[in-house]
């Protein structure tokens, strides 16, 4: 997938033209370069992945946009974003939430440091079985039980497109509530 249709497809799930983010599993880096010019340089993306090699590829800031911290990280262990302790405006999980054998756990671990609000944008393939790419497809109807059992709201697709690999790809969103009041 080239970066311009890596931004058409999350376009609608990411308004905002600045804010703090992280891209979970972000791999050589299509999806970083994406969200980097949507929220423009008035943002700040850490990148995370565990394969430092493609990390490497994240080091050069592209001018106006967003800035790009790359962690050298496997998201379905504990982290500690942002690194100031603040909060976060958005998650995008582009392509890696698949590789995840109980997302439902990262999702709601994740969405923790998220500000009231913030959005969580996942792409992921419909109409596609399991295999050693995609060992735990998440079609829109999964992604719904899981960001329900993470305590984010509905996600709603926001953009399609067709697979190179079969089926669609989509995009979709859900937001962030904040953490749970106290018990009455």
């Amino acid at each position: 997938m080239g970066p311009r249709q890596a931004v058409r497809l999350i376009q609608g799930a990411v308004p905002k033209k600045s804010g703090t983010w992280a891209d979970l599993g972000c791999g050589d880096g299509v999806f970083t370069r994406a969200l980097a010019e949507l929220i423009g340089p008035n943002g700040r993306i850490y990148a995370v992945d565990k394969d430092p090699r493609a990390l490497s590829k994240l080091e050069q800031r592209i001018p106006g946009h967003a800035p790009v911290i790359p962690v050298l990280a496997d998201f379905t262990r504990p982290l500690d974003l942002p690194e100031d302790g603040g909060t976060l405006d958005g998650l995008l999980f582009a392509n890696s939430l698949h590789y995840d054998p109980t997302p439902e756990i990262t999702l709601a671990r994740l969405a923790a440091p998220l500000a009231p609000g913030g959005r969580v944008v996942v792409v992921e393939y419909d109409r596609r079985s399991a295999n050693r790419w995609v060992p735990y497809p998440i079609s829109p109807a999964r992604l719904a039980e899981l960001t329900a059992a993470a305590g984010l709201s509905t996600p709603e697709v926001t953009g399609t497109l067709p697979s190179a690999f079969s089926g669609v790809l989509y995009a979709a969103v859900a937001t962030w509530p904040g953490p749970p009041g106290p018990q009455a």
